[in-house]
């Protein structure tokens, strides 16, 4: 056994939640290192929607612009079509992932950032270089064998896997970021609820000139409903674009309880012909694999100093995109509670809200992403495709749609109202803004005295800006001399932030004087910063002389209303309750 590795916080994986963890806690100066058992990055897709509230996390830690330079932009994403193929017949389109022109709006209302498709193969370099770069010790083919944990810290064994041999890393915590087969989490003993294995998919990487029947419509997604592709867990072949318009994958459904097929390239080409629907193209197969859909959260994200976070405490189908997202936010999340409670600054206590805040986020999108497969179903029954036909059947049933008779136009009907009911997947705007932490559940929230008025509009759907303890910090466009800059941009950068207007200099004292780093943002009329168009003082829901304050995260920890006699008796208050001070 070598001598041990020395660090504050020990990494077990390098994806979406690895990655980001270790980018947020170099760029915090804590010391971590991450460790993975194979020798490269993702080398395959996998993982792409990234969604607003990810790339303003990234936006804060520094690297929102080489994601945006690497991927997709958003209006290449625009169309989610279905079809008996890609050269068949078009059944119809669903405007998505904030192409719709109203919900593009609320898009640009919502926050600074856009979203975009980033395949996991791109971004994880991405998170990884800038990790590295600010100080994280990195090792592949390094495999995490077990763990042992006292007051101190955690004790871990990992062997090297081109040496051959074992060593043991000594950090204060220890991250599992191990995926969907996480050994940190069952080493952990974190308790699950829901089933594994509830469906079988296989990717299939491929590359092909599809332009002349994309580019003309593009998209993300393109669903295909030919007759024989009904088996697994999405109900359909989708064929996936991951460059436009060269690059493709493709997700195929198998019997689950027969097991997966023998994935040869012929098999993958046969499959890849059968949803393109024209042999003439030429097409090279990169690789196939299966995997598994899954409905599976854990109940509880920690076991004393060892966390978990991505999939190794949500494990689900790549609906809605929300798998790589949920785990960056997991991991932004833990990062700046970890810091401060590793410099003194808070105690261990603050690391209690992680599962407070995070467990029920990670619970709504399994059941969300599990949800919207089952949504899929009525675009079948408008085809009359669930029950057992033969192939020759279902095309009629398809044919069928086009015939000038009542019962055709009902079918119409249904299948329109069925395809356009797939915005609760390609356009939850909601689920992907709405998060909210419960100060009954998370002491890292300090509850106002107002009652929650709840969400006036479909919480999935809509983005609701709040600026509620427990909210995200509403984002509007002000000014500070000549720059334009988002309210998200004044926050962050690993400290609290204290946001006031005219008549908030008590909070101002306040913030001041207490032993910590706390921005101080004032916005108004000759202020450091102004609000031209007034957005903010409609988003801030408190007076000219009220405050908010804002954690290191984006989101809003305290709120008062108006200016306060004792305001550096109720900030201290509230500072010593979040950071869980004796």
């Amino acid at each position: 056994m070598h001598t041990d590795v020395v660090t504050d916080v020990l990494i077990v994986g390098s994806g979406p939640a690895g990655a980001a963890a270790a980018l947020a806690l170099s760029t915090y100066g804590v010391p971590n290192m991450v460790v993975t058992r194979y020798a490269s990055l993702a080398d395959t897709p996998r993982a792409h929607i990234t969604n607003q509230r990810t790339m303003e996390v990234l936006r804060d830690l520094g690297v929102e612009q080489e994601v945006v330079a690497k991927a997709t932009p958003q209006h290449l994403m625009a169309n989610t079509t279905f079809c008996t193929s890609l050269a068949g017949e078009e059944l119809g389109r669903v405007r998505s992932w904030g192409n719709d022109p109203l919900v593009q709006a609320a898009h640009d209302l919502a926050s600074p950032t856009r979203m975009c498709d980033m395949p996991q193969h791109l971004m994880e370099p991405v998170l990884v270089d800038a990790a590295i770069a600010r100080g994280t010790v990195f090792r592949h083919s390094t495999v995490y064998k077990s763990y042992t944990q006292d007051a101190d810290g955690v004790t871990v064994t990992v062997e090297d896997r081109v040496r051959g041999d074992e060593y043991t890393v000594r950090a204060k915590y220890l991250i599992g970021a191990d995926g969907g087969r996480s050994k940190v989490a069952e080493d952990a003993a974190l308790p699950m609820g829901g089933q594994m294995g509830v469906a079988g998919s296989i990717n299939i990487v491929f590359d092909a000139d599809l332009g002349k029947y994309t580019a003309h419509r593009p998209s993300t997604l393109y669903w295909v409903l030919a007759p024989g592709a009904t088996v697994g867990g999405i109900g359909a072949g989708l064929v996936r674009c991951v460059r436009p318009w060269t690059e493709w994958m493709i997700v195929w459904g198998y019997d689950v309880t027969a097991g997966a097929p023998d994935l040869t390239t012929e098999y993958a080409e046969s499959v890849v012909r059968q949803l393109v629907g024209d042999d003439d193209i030429p097409v090279t197969v990169r690789s196939s694999s299966a995997w598994t859909v899954n409905e599976m959260y854990a109940e509880t994200y920690s076991n004393g100093r060892v966390f978990c976070a991505g999939d190794a405490v949500h494990r689900h189908p790549p609906s809605n995109g929300l798998g790589s997202n949920t785990s960056v936010q997991d991991s932004y999340n833990l990062a700046w509670k970890l810091k401060l409670v590793l410099d003194g600054t808070a105690g261990p206590g603050l690391l209690d809200s992680y599962t407070a805040e995070r467990a029920p986020v990670g619970r709504q999108i399994v059941t969300r992403a599990n949800k919207s497969i089952g949504e899929t179903a009525p675009i079948f029954e408008a085809l009359d495709g669930l029950t057992p036909q033969t192939p020759e059947q279902l095309w009629a049933n398809i044919a069928a749609r086009k015939e000038a008779t009542d019962a055709a136009e009902k079918q119409r009907a249904r299948l329109r109202e069925a395809i356009a009911y797939k915005v609760y997947e390609f356009n939850a705007h909601g689920v992907d803004l709405n998060q909210r932490y419960s100060p009954e559940s998370s002491a890292a929230v300090v509850p106002d005295g107002t009652p929650d008025p709840g969400f006036a509009r479909d919480p999935e759907l809509y983005h609701q800006p709040s600026s509620r303890p427990g909210a995200k910090l509403p984002h509007a466009w002000i000014t500070s001399g000549t720059r334009t800059v988002s309210t998200l941009d004044t926050v962050g950068k690993g400290r609290f932030a204290l946001l006031t207007g005219i008549g908030g200099a008590g909070w101002l004292r306040a913030a001041d004087a207490q032993d910590l780093d706390i921005a101080t943002v004032v916005i108004g009329p000759g202020q450091e910063y102004e609000d031209p168009y007034g957005d903010w003082a409609r988003l801030s829901e408190v007076s000219d002389a009220g405050a908010l304050l804002v954690r290191p995260d984006g989101y809003v920890a305290f709120r008062h209303p108006a200016a306060a006699e004792n305001a550096e008796e109720l900030l201290t208050q509230a500072l010593r309750q979040i950071l869980s001070r004796a």
